[in-house]
């Protein structure tokens, strides 16, 4: 059987609160009886002893003292008797009877002295009373007493009364606990129905909700909590559809970039199997299967690349290297590429400048910047800069190129992004992974990578890296 929380709630806090008001109540009915009659008992006692005292001081006028303490009593509903030292009632005689004694056992205990408390119903009267027996004793010996009694009736009269005003209280406070609690419980309950639905519009795929949160409880850090794992699924989401999207866009990339060689190695290789390549032309076909064959590799060589440094599992070993002699290396590897687009390459670095990394790495870095700088720039120039500056080594890297559109800056470092989606088969870089692997690598060697470009006035991609690595 389902139970909506809001009852549950209802029910746990007015299950608690009658079962507290039920215990108070008896607890405090309770104490209000003992305190009503041990007041009367108070009473009783005082009376009785006023009256001991003033028959003893007065010894001839006994007769008189009796009769104004019967007066004054009536008028409360107290009755008193006097017995001797044997129990016998001495006054008034006429009123319960010449055979009325109180009990031995009565008489033993005011003998030591003390007060006699009993609540009985008199049957002769066919009423509940309160009586109280006081001792009189002479040398420590008893020699009579007076034994006083109230009807009970009065006193229930007024336990009942409060006992009546007792339930109106109660009932009043339940009624205004009852609603209080409705009220709480609604407010936590449409609390906990929003981040409900929340996780409902999340399960149907919509990562666009927030919640309201707070401080102030539980439910409150709950539905923190909640926001965090919304942004964080929502932004997991964006890189997923941003993955996906570039997956697609890789796969229709490769699938072409694959298409075209292998279609050239293809038809070449036939040719030359099936003769229809004439004797002349047959070196030109090998040279342009060799070709296509490296652009094949350097595929595959990149994306093992990327994935190798994604998964932690390149090594380095850094060292100190002087910047000259490796940019001297790039220059010589690609002044041909270069001259290729009439570009030309300039070297303005200082020969103590010194760069700690790993060697192979660093012209790998090196290498795909500059390469990106050729392909972008033609009739122009590249330059190669490095400086030390604040325990750092500076490497800049800049051409008067095309540039970059501002809006595609931070998007050159994704995997499978190009700058130029206008050319489909590029000499360098046609994949758009090295970039990508590019940051990796300098990240790696705990360093940092900017760039800054303004359309049709060039790029400059600048390189810090520190002296040792911390």
């Amino acid at each position: 059987m389902k139970i909506k929380y809001l009852y549950q709630q209802l029910i746990s806090h007015f299950s608690v609160i009658l079962v507290a008001f039920l215990v108070l109540s008896l607890l405090f009915a309770h104490y209000v009886e003992r305190l009503v009659y041990q007041n009367k008992v108070d009473e009783l006692v005082v009376y009785g002893e006023h009256i001991l005292d003033d028959l003893v001081r007065n010894q001839g006028q006994q007769e008189r003292v009796i009769n104004q303490y019967s007066t004054v009593l009536k008028g409360r509903k107290i009755n008193f008797s006097i017995f001797d030292r044997s129990g016998n009632i001495l006054y008034p005689v006429d009123r319960l009877g010449p055979d009325i004694k109180l009990a031995d056992e009565v008489l033993n205990q005011i003998s030591n002295g003390e007060a006699v408390v009993v609540r009985n119903k008199i049957k002769r009267l066919n009423q509940e009373v309160t009586l109280v027996a006081l001792p009189y004793l002479v040398n420590n010996r008893l020699s009579g007493g007076i034994l006083l009694t109230s009807p009970i009736s009065g006193s229930r009269e007024m336990i009942g009364q409060i006992n009546q005003y007792l339930f109106y209280t109660v009932l009043i406070s339940l009624t205004i606990s009852l609603l209080l609690s409705w009220l709480f419980s609604r407010i936590h309950v449409n609390r906990i129905k929003r981040i409900q639905e929340a996780t409902s519009n999340i399960s149907a795929g919509n990562y666009n909700v927030n919640i309201s949160d707070s401080n102030f409880d539980e439910i409150g850090e709950l539905a923190q909590d909640f926001n965090k794992m919304v942004n964080k699924l929502r932004v997991s989401m964006e890189e997923i559809e941003s993955l996906e999207n570039r997956r697609r866009n890789f796969m229709s990339d490769v699938s072409h970039e694959l298409r075209t060689p292998l279609t050239t190695i293809s038809g070449v290789i036939e040719g030359i199997k099936n003769d229809m390549i004439a004797e002349e032309e047959k070196e030109k076909g090998i040279n342009l299967v060799s070709q296509e064959t490296k652009r094949l590799i350097r595929l595959v060589n990149e994306n093992l690349d990327y994935d190798k440094i994604r998964s932690n599992q390149i090594k380095l070993f850094p060292y100190d290297i002087e910047l000259i002699e490796v940019f001297e290396v790039i220059k010589d590897q690609l002044t041909l590429q270069a001259k290729e687009k009439q570009n030309e390459i300039h070297v303005l670095v200082e020969e103590d400048v010194i760069v700690h990394a790993d060697y192979d790495r660093l012209i790998q870095i090196l290498i795909n910047i500059t390469k990106n700088s050729i392909q972008f720039t033609s009739n122009g120039d590249i330059w190669l800069r490095g400086l030390a500056s604040n325990g750092e080594t500076v490497i800049e890297i800049e051409d008067n190129g095309i540039g970059i559109d501002q809006a595609e800056i931070e998007k050159i470092w994704h995997r499978f992004y190009k700058a130029d989606l206008s050319r489909t088969s590029n000499p360098f870089g046609e994949f758009g992974l090295g970039l990508s692997i590019v940051k990796q690598l300098v990240q790696l060697h705990k360093g940092s990578i900017e760039v800054s470009s303004e359309k049709n006035k060039g790029t400059k991609f600048t390189i810090r890296l520190p002296f040792k690595n911390k």
